[in-house]
């Protein structure tokens, strides 16, 4: 029975993936900054961990306590939503911390049991808007992009200790806490200057009619790149993403 460690299992893509592993006899570790109960069903093959991706002391103990794995999904992440103007450098520095930097400490702390064992994979949660740039989102983009990079660089720095790493971008997903999560960081809000910047946005988005992204396409995304050693370094998930990755 294989072992999964899963950063940002609260809600949303991370906890949609533990369930779907869980359901397919895998062993998770599943890991949130604030353990909850009754978010994932009970199960003895189930292990809820608290980790903030951003404290180094907190990586290495959950890392200690998980025990030996077979795949990391870095998927813990923070939204972020307004104007380059309207984002303070400690708000675009927090987005960093966890989306790239946090993502690249994980897989940093992991890796010395991949590399020993000759084995392992890393699954690196994106964002389709990697894909497409939007306006109101520069900084998140970055964030995610650097991490594109990171992945497809790691990919080739891994290959001779057969460890995979693949990156799976996700679509525009409706039922996730990306807005409430990027809300709860604006005080401000947007610059007056970019009113109608936001309105067009805004007024987009509310007429977008086409097929969004649901949690368990990136589950299903995810599973794949776990699972499947032929499977693509960049795997969209949703049918927004891959149509996305089709016509880039």
């Amino acid at each position: 029975m294989k072992t999964i460690l899963i950063t940002g299992c609260s809600s949303g893509f991370g906890l949609e993936t533990a369930r779907y592993f869980l359901e397919r006899d895998w062993k998770v570790v599943a890991t949130m900054r604030t353990p909850r109960e009754g978010a994932l069903p009970r199960s003895e093959h189930l292990r809820v961990l608290a980790l903030d991706v951003t404290n180094p002391e907190s990586i290495r103990r959950a890392v200690a306590e998980a025990g030996a794995i077979d795949v990391l999904v870095n998927n813990a992440g923070i939204g972020w939503l307004n104007a380059l103007e309207g984002t303070s450098m400690d708000i675009a520095r927090e987005v960093f911390e966890t989306n790239t930097l946090g993502t690249m400490a994980m897989t940093q702390a992991v890796l010395p049991q991949f590399r020993e064992r000759k084995a392992g994979v890393v699954v690196n949660v994106t964002s389709s808007v990697t894909l497409k740039p939007l306006p109101l989102l520069s900084v998140y983009t970055a964030s995610k992009a650097a991490v594109n990079a990171f992945t497809e660089s790691l990919a080739l720095e891994l290959e001779p200790f057969n460890v995979r790493v693949r990156l799976v971008l996700p679509g525009r997903a409706p039922d996730t806490r990306f807005g409430e999560n990027a809300r709860s960081r604006m005080q401000g809000g947007f610059p007056d200057a970019y009113g109608d910047i936001v309105q067009r946005v805004f007024a987009g988005w509310q007429k977008d009619s086409s097929p969004l992204t649901r949690s368990q396409d990136v589950a299903e995304a995810v599973w794949r790149a776990a699972t499947d050693p032929s499977s693509p370094l960049r795997i969209p998930a949703g049918a927004d993403a891959v149509a996305l990755a089709e016509g880039s």
